[in-house]
């Protein structure tokens, strides 16, 4: 499995995710309708999610969305390597109390940058078709919609239909502020804006 780096954004720290997070992500990872959209039922215990935490991830990295000064876990975002290369799908959570602060933006920005510096050609996510707020994260970002499956997932809400999204490499322009690789926290206090 690739490295999980820490990625800096303007306000965000994105950091390895760690069993540890479960009491501070349990709150979203509980909370049926946050969960709604995701192909599994809400978590029932804080037991239940430290074991998920725990399991071996396969090809998937997962980031931890923390402020910057801040280790708390607010959301996650992830990223898995598809088999034939060059190819990455991404997932995100966030939690309700940062909805429409632009956070999830900025996270999902700063985990793009990161899968084409590493030299990624192509970004792909899947949503479910009634996940509004989701499908026009993805568009705004520049990701095209490339296709639409039906019945393509059993979840805890039924057989579901998915979107599917893509974004390359040549076609990604930055609409946040520039993200800072692996910049730890002392040095980039010092640059402008931060």
């Amino acid at each position: 499995m690739k490295d999980v780096p820490d990625i800096f954004t303007e306000r965000l720290r994105l950091r390895r995710r760690v069993p540890d997070d479960a009491q501070a992500l349990y709150p979203s990872m509980s909370d049926s309708e946050l969960m709604t959209w995701w192909s599994r039922a809400p978590f029932t215990s804080l037991a239940e999610l430290r074991a998920y935490l725990e399991a071996d991830t396969g090809n998937w990295r997962i980031w931890s969305i923390t402020h910057r000064g801040d280790d708390r876990a607010i959301g996650f975002v992830a990223a898995g390597e598809k088999r034939q290369g060059g190819v990455s799908e991404i997932g995100y959570l966030l939690e309700r109390a940062c909805w429409g602060s632009g956070l999830a933006r900025e996270a999902v920005t700063g985990l793009i940058d990161q899968l084409f510096r590493e030299g990624q050609r192509r970004v792909a996510a899947d949503t479910d078709p009634d996940n509004v707020a989701s499908n026009a994260l993805l568009e705004r970002l520049g990701f095209q919609r490339e296709g639409y499956l039906r019945d393509e997932w059993q979840t805890h809400i039924g057989v579901r239909d998915t979107v599917l999204w893509g974004l390359l490499a040549r076609e990604w322009t930055r609409t946040e502020s520039e993200t800072l690789p692996g910049c730890p926290p002392p040095e980039c206090s010092s640059l402008p804006g931060l």
